[in-house]
């Protein structure tokens, strides 16, 4: 699981079947300097608790109010929040932008969100199933589509962005999570892994050694005790998968390194310094690795900021991994 701040259609469902009423609040447009993208939700109850974002806090407050509003009449509605900056503090929206935002009530009225609908989204995200939400503004017309199904939705699937498409439907992507592999249970994957949870990965360490991967030293998370290479090739990574070499021998790192580099990952670091690269080059060309496969790997790992404890060390390397997936 990721985070709960990325959870958030699964909140929504969960507060609708436990009886206490639930409502999506989604953002669908945005101008100048609005602090959250198009497709970022908040969750809302009817007892008014809520779980998520829409504007980093600035509006949140409004859009409960009709969120609860929109639960006791059953009619979703749009909302527009807009200020210039020398009247920011008065109208609540600092930043200074403008953002649209869709709020649905969860339910079987005419014009609500679906439960069936939700709980089918709910279900792909499980399974890291890509789907679609697409809604007509307008009309309130609903429809899940799957890649392969719909043009503009394909284009919003391979971008990773919502968006309101030119006949006016507003597409929100759920594309499977990102996830974050991890070779090598070492003090540095500890804070990574964390910081990685928060930033909205799924993350897997690997390490066959059960003495460096056990659950004391890694509360929680997902722990694969077989060799590096094996594991990966089950883990079947894409083009939404990072990978993390940490433990800088060559007995483990390189069956991993070997197997990432042709598979599609978006990103690949490798912990050790300039000359332990160096020397990991030479075995990877002697393998029949080109330039072209070898520059991909990010090392050594990380951005260099002057890092030197192990959490300034996995800031570094998150920081890297959202540079490559953000500006490519």
């Amino acid at each position: 699981m990721t985070a709960d701040h990325d959870s958030i259609p699964e909140i929504a469902l969960g507060w609708h079947r436990a009886g206490k009423g639930a409502a999506l609040a989604t953002v669908v447009e945005t101008w100048g300097s609005a602090p959250r993208q198009a497709g970022s939700q908040l969750a809302i109850s009817g007892e008014g608790e809520i779980m998520g974002s829409v504007s980093g806090g600035c509006v949140e407050g409004a859009v409960v109010t009709e969120a609860l509003e929109a639960l006791a009449d059953g009619r979703p509605r749009l909302l527009t929040f807009g200020v210039s900056d020398d009247t920011a503090f008065a109208v609540g929206l600092a930043c200074g932008g403008t953002i649209r935002v869709l709020v649905e009530p969860v339910g079987q009225g005419a014009q609500a969100l679906p439960e069936a609908m939700l709980a089918e989204l709910v279900a792909a995200r499980a399974k890291r199933q890509a789907l679609a939400y697409g809604i007509t503004l307008d009309t309130w017309a609903r429809q899940i589509l799957q890649p392969g199904q719909d043009a503009a939705a394909d284009a919003r699937f391979r971008s990773d962005r919502s968006g309101i498409e030119e006949d006016g439907r507003f597409t929100a992507i759920h594309n499977p999570p990102l996830r974050l592999i991890v070779v090598g249970a070492v003090h540095i994957a500890q804070p990574l892994l964390a910081m990685a949870r928060l930033a909205g990965y799924d993350p897997t360490l690997i390490d066959p050694r059960a003495a460096f991967g056990s659950a004391a030293r890694f509360p929680g998370e997902t722990i694969v005790e077989e060799w590096p290479d094996e594991a990966l090739a089950a883990l079947a990574p894409d083009a939404r998968t990072a990978v993390v070499t940490l433990t800088h021998d060559a007995k483990l790192d390189d069956p991993a390194i070997r197997l990432a580099l042709r598979a599609r990952i978006f990103y690949l670091g490798c912990l050790g310094s300039t000359r332990t690269h160096a020397k990991r080059v030479e075995r990877l060309r002697a393998e029949g690795f080109t330039e072209d496969e070898i520059a991909r790997i990010h090392a050594p790992v990380g951005l260099d900021i002057g890092a030197k404890t192990p959490a300034e060390i996995a800031v570094s390397i998150l920081a890297q991994i959202t540079q490559r997936l953000r500006q490519g």
